[in-house]
């Protein structure tokens, strides 16, 4: 009648060591991709390929701690660059235009996050990411928005992955006209 085993299945604990660990490390990360954006409303866009880029965006910054959005952005969009890359790739696939790909899905395909860097303990806080306002530590299995009970890890490791995936592949545009012209 009355299942013990699953009764008795202990709640998941969040790691603070795996937590604190991969929060120092996202600190180390995205600190190397700032680089010089030390000041708030600084943007930085990251290429990985012609149709994926990444924007770190500045928005506070005060003495112990600075808010950033990292989100996933398209930067060639239009129809022509599509289509030559289509040509130049000899693949029938057909990209979707804007009016085709409804907002809920655009929201999934295009994940962002805001997180806070605290300098003085040198870790990170995601603040938000995607449609998840706070995130908690730990969430009760099931829930109503089927959060995973270890949610906040989850998060903390795909921005890992997220900001070794700039370092590694990413390239930032340098306007070269511009830097020419004021020679």
């Amino acid at each position: 009648m009355f299942n013990n085993a699953a009764h008795n299945k202990s709640k998941y604990k969040p790691s603070l060591v795996t937590l604190m660990t991969l929060s120092q490390s996202n600190y180390m990360l995205l600190l190397r991709l700032l680089a010089d954006c030390e000041v708030a409303d600084q943007t930085r866009y990251f290429s990985i390929s012609p149709h994926l880029s990444y924007c770190l965006a500045v928005h506070e910054v005060t003495r112990y701690t600075t808010v950033v959005t990292i989100e996933q952005v398209s930067l060639n969009t239009d129809a022509q660059s599509l289509k030559s890359s289509q040509q130049s790739s000899k693949q029938s696939i057909q990209a979707p235009n804007e009016e085709q790909v409804p907002n809920q899905l655009k929201q999934l395909l295009t994940p962002s996050m805001e997180v806070r860097l605290y300098h003085d303990a040198q870790v990170i806080d995601v603040l938000s990411c995607q449609n998840i306002r706070t995130v908690k530590p730990r969430y009760d299995y099931p829930n109503k928005a089927m959060h995973q009970p270890d949610e906040k890890q989850q998060i903390q490791l795909f921005l890992k992955e997220w900001l070794q995936l700039c370092l590694a592949h990413g390239y930032e545009a340098i306007d070269i006209t511009s830097q020419q012209q004021a020679s």
